[in-house]
């Protein structure tokens, strides 16, 4: 039974997660598992979830969306500026942003038939030049000091609404790809484009779409973290890139495309999250976190290169099978 769990990608992430708590109980006990460390892991989650989500869509129609670390800074700034007119403003501004960037990304891929990682680079390096213009070339503050503790301040339990928002977005985004043709036409649109073309599939339609909607995402968590934070800087927020893919990959998202599921990457994002907050509370150096991280993906590698192998020879037997009948 739990290797058909471990197999199963959707399932997998939180097998890791449940191993890393009992780790962390056994090392730390009650220093670590604490109420305070929950909502450093929620919080953590607050800020990498919309990326990893924006990042792993992308990655589920057999696309890479590097932008995604330019958008939340560029997000951030315009959520500041406009925000001090009216903050429900700053965020619809901030989508807008995201929205357009998807879009033309989408577009320039989709039309021109271009490699996602060349086109995407162009924007993560266009959305760090705006937030300069932006903001002036420094950092912003925002004059409504109130934010900090209306996005922060745990609601239910250690759950802060800028949590809960994160955690909205997972929960749409898994009900549109298990219960949408939508979301199937997406996971067939990255599985096989050609088939999903005769299919009737509008792949192109589809990757523009979901560019639009990772635009938004990352650019939703970039706004609200700005506003946790009281302050924007145009510095990008490029630290948030790796750890996004790490999470989709652990996430059980494949990178040939056609396989994952936003429970599965919210599952990512909660193991390196409770590995951050749990390292930092047993006063672990910053490079170990990395490497115990690094650790933890190459062990999901392994065993989907065992499972890969697996499923091969199983096929290599059957066809032997029906070949000797």
């Amino acid at each position: 039974m739990m290797r058909s769990f471990w197999s199963h990608r959707t399932f997998r992430p939180f097998i890791l997660l449940a191993i890393t708590v009992a780790i962390f109980g056994l090392l730390g006990g009650g220093r670590v598992l604490t109420l305070s460390t929950a909502y450093g892991v929620l919080q953590h989650f607050a800020t990498l979830g919309p990326v990893a989500l924006a990042l792993g869509l992308t990655i589920m129609v057999r696309n890479f969306d590097l932008s995604v670390a330019g958008v939340v800074g560029l997000a951030g700034c315009v959520a500041i500026v406009v925000g001090s007119i009216d903050p429900v403003l700053g965020i619809a501004a901030a989508l807008a942003i995201g929205a357009a960037f998807g879009l033309v990304q989408g577009a320039v891929i989709v039309r021109l038939n271009l490699s996602s990682i060349g086109v995407t680079l162009g924007g993560l390096l266009t959305a760090t030049g705006l937030a300069y213009v932006v903001t002036g070339n420094q950092e912003i503050a925002f004059a409504q000091l109130e934010m900090p503790s209306l996005m922060d301040d745990p609601l239910v339990g250690p759950a802060s609404l800028r949590f809960l928002v994160a955690a909205g977005l997972f929960a749409l985004a898994a009900v549109v790809v298990s219960w949408t043709r939508a979301g199937r036409d997406l996971l067939a649109s990255g599985s096989d484009s050609k088939a999903a073309l005769v299919a009737g599939v509008r792949v192109g339609a589809v990757v523009i779409s979901v560019f639009v909607i990772a635009g938004i995402c990352s650019s939703l968590g970039g706004a609200l973290l700005s506003y946790s934070l009281a302050a924007a800087s145009p510095l990008p927020l490029s630290n948030t890139l790796v750890p996004a893919a790490a999470a989709a990959i652990i996430g059980g998202v494949s990178l040939r495309g056609g396989r994952g599921h936003p429970v599965g990457i919210a599952g990512g994002v909660l193991v390196l999250s409770t590995l951050q907050s749990g390292l930092t509370a047993l006063g672990v150096d910053p490079f170990a976190q990395d490497i115990v991280t690094g650790g933890v993906l190459l062990t999901v590698g392994v065993a989907d290169g065992l499972d890969l192998k697996r499923r091969v020879s199983s096929l290599g037997r059957r066809f032997s099978v029906s070949r000797a009948a």
